[in-house]
């Protein structure tokens, strides 16, 4: 696929993806169209990259459906004075999505490799408001931040990632087991008050060592 024709799968995913899974915000939809989305992933996935699927990443990790990337954007309302919390860096694409709208990015990756993609990728986009992390957050990550984001489903939401709000944050996380999974937001009222809001259904690997609950067997 050449370069025009790139930017035309690029609009197209706006129009006939993201505008119709209920994403309306008109800076969320130009940062969409003007952010290349193909130069996150492999060569062998840029025809693909504008796709409504996912996109396997290595090590058996994916990047998400376009849709709910802007769906996440769309939810956490990141403002420009904010400090953000990634976890599973990913491409780095949803990364450079936050660095966009907010002060600071903290993006945690559990694989090396990945890291080091996705540090290439910001790199050649000049965006230097993020830092780069390698650990294993599904127990949590030190700091409070104004917005968390995890990018793999957990069977269930542990009261740690909530802690890691300011006062006024927002959380964004899938929770269920397969099929029956939903999209939640969840923001930090008080000290020891949040709301918890259902924002949409759907379907997401798992993070990796996320914590289980218990589980019944006869």
């Amino acid at each position: 696929m050449n370069a025009l024709n790139l930017v035309q799968a690029r609009f197209n995913m706006v129009e006939q993806q993201i505008r119709p899974w209920d994403v309306l915000h008109q800076d969320i939809l130009v940062l969409l169209e003007k952010l290349p989305r193909d130069e996150f992933v492999s060569e062998n996935y840029k025809n693909l990259a504008y796709a409504d699927m996912r996109i396997p990443l290595g090590n058996g990790q994916f990047m998400m459906e376009p849709k709910i990337e802007a769906r996440i954007l769309q939810a956490l309302e990141v403002q420009t004075n904010e400090k953000v919390l990634e976890i599973g860096t990913g491409s780095g694409y949803l990364t450079a999505l936050l660095a966009t709208q907010a002060e600071h990015v903290t993006s945690v990756e559990i694989h090396p490799e990945l890291q080091l993609q996705a540090k290439q990728r910001l790199a050649a986009h000049d965006i230097k408001n993020v830092t780069l992390e390698t650990g294993d957050a599904a127990n949590g990550w030190d700091g409070q931040y104004d917005a968390i984001v995890i990018t793999g489903s957990l069977p269930l939401m542990p009261d740690y990632y909530k802690q890691g709000l300011n006062v006024g944050g927002r959380l964004f996380v899938i929770c269920g087991d397969a099929p029956a999974m939903e999209a939640r937001l969840v923001t930090r009222l008080g000290q020891d008050e949040f709301s918890d809001e259902a924002l949409f259904e759907t379907d997401l690997p798992a993070l990796e060592n996320a914590p289980q609950p218990d589980r019944f067997s006869l």
